[in-house]
C-alpha cells in the first residue's frame, strides 16, 4: 500500500477549524469493523479498507497535535506531518497482536511530528541526539512553573532524563530565548536601535577587505609557483624545513636522509630561498 494513493481531507491554516470539524464527524470504528478492515488491507491490499483506517482515525492525529502547539509552527503543518505518520501506521498494523490500530498508531504519528518540528524549530541544531531531542520535547512539560529552572529543578531534570546539568541549562535558555528582527520593523519605536545598527562592523571597509583577500589568495599563488620552479630535492627540503605544520626536520635529520653534511643542505637551502624570493617578485610585478 501507498500512502500516496489514500485521500484525506484538504487542511490549510485557512480552513482549519473546517478540517477539525470534518474529522470530528468521521464515525469511530468498532473494534469488528476494525479488524475487519485490516485483515481485508492485509490480504487483499484493499485500498479501499486503508482509506477508512486512516479517516477513521485523523481525530487522533488533529487531538496530539494540540500537544506541540507550544513551539511556534502552524497547528496545519503538525496535522499533514501527523497524518503522513497515520499513514505510515496503517501500512504497518498487524491485527493479528491483539492491540488497537489507535494504541499502534500514536508512535508513528508523534515520530512525524517530532522529525518535522526539529527540522524546522529554531533549535534543530541543538537536538540531534537521542538524548537532546528526549530533552527538548519534555523539558517545556517538566518545568514546574514558567519561570526560570532552580539549580536543583535542573538537576532534578538531568537525573529524570539522564542528561547532563549544562545540557539542561543550555536548552532551557534556546527554548525561553526571544527572537528578534535584526531590521526594524513598521511598528517599532522612533527611539529602537534594531541590532543591524549595532552589529554591522565599520573597522574594515568592503573594498579594502576584498584587496587584502586578493593580496592573500595572490600570495597563495605565488608560493606555489614558487615552489614549483624548485627541483625535487630543493623542493622537499624547503617544504619540510619550513611548511610541515610543526614537523620540521632539522639540518641534521635532512643530512642523513640524503647522505651529505648539514653544511650542504644548508646552501641548498639558501639557493633555494633565494631562488623563490626572485621568483616571488616576478609573480607580484605580473
Amino acid at each position: 500500500m501507498s500512502t500516496a494513493n489514500i485521500s484525506v481531507p484538504v487542511l490549510s491554516v485557512a480552513s482549519l477549524e473546517s478540517y477539525i470539524s470534518s474529522v470530528n464527524r468521521i464515525p469511530m470504528l468498532t473494534p469488528e469493523r476494525e479488524h475487519a478492515l485490516a485483515v481485508a488491507l492485509k490480504e487483499r491490499g484493499d485500498l479501499a479498507a486503508a482509506s477508512e483506517l486512516v479517516m477513521s482515525h485523523l481525530r487522533l492525529v488533529v487531538s496530539i497535535a494540540r500537544n506541540y502547539a507550544g513551539y511556534g509552527l502552524q497547528q496545519s503543518d503538525l496535522i499533514q506531518e501527523g497524518n503522513i505518520g497515520l499513514m505510515k501506521a496503517v501500512k504497518r498494523f498487524d491485527h493479528d497482536r491483539g492491540v488497537r490500530l489507535v494504541s499502534f498508531a500514536v508512535h508513528w504519528i508523534k515520530a512525524e511530528m517530532h522529525e518535522y518540528i526539529l527540522k524546522n524549530w529554531r533549535i534543530v541544531k541543538v537536538a540531534t541526539t537521542k538524548a537532546q531531542r528526549k530533552l527538548f520535547f519534555n523539558l517545556r512539560s517538566m518545568k514546574p512553573n514558567f519561570g526560570t529552572l532552580s539549580p536543583t529543578e535542573v538537576k532534578e531534570v538531568a537525573r529524570q532524563l539522564n542528561v547532563k546539568e549544562t545540557d539542561v541549562s543550555e536548552m532551557e535558555k534556546r527554548l525561553t530565548g526571544q527572537e528578534i528582527s535584526l531590521e526594524p520593523n513598521d511598528g517599532d519605536d522612533e527611539n529602537w536601535v534594531s541590532p543591524i545598527a549595532y552589529l554591522s562592523d565599520n573597522s574594515v571597509d568592503p573594498a579594502d577587505r576584498l584587496g587584502a583577500m586578493q593580496k592573500e589568495v595572490a600570495a597563495v599563488e605565488g608560493m606555489e609557483a614558487a615552489l614549483a620552479s624548485l627541483d625535487e630535492r630543493s623542493r622537499r627540503i624547503i617544504q619540510t624545513r619550513w611548511l610541515n605544520d610543526g614537523e620540521e626536520k632539522t639540518l641534521h635529520e635532512l643530512a642523513a636522509e640524503y647522505g651529505v653534511s648539514a653544511e650542504r643542505i644548508r646552501q641548498i637551502e639558501v639557493k633555494a630561498m633565494q631562488k623563490m624570493k626572485l621568483q616571488l617578485q616576478d609573480y607580484a610585478a605580473a
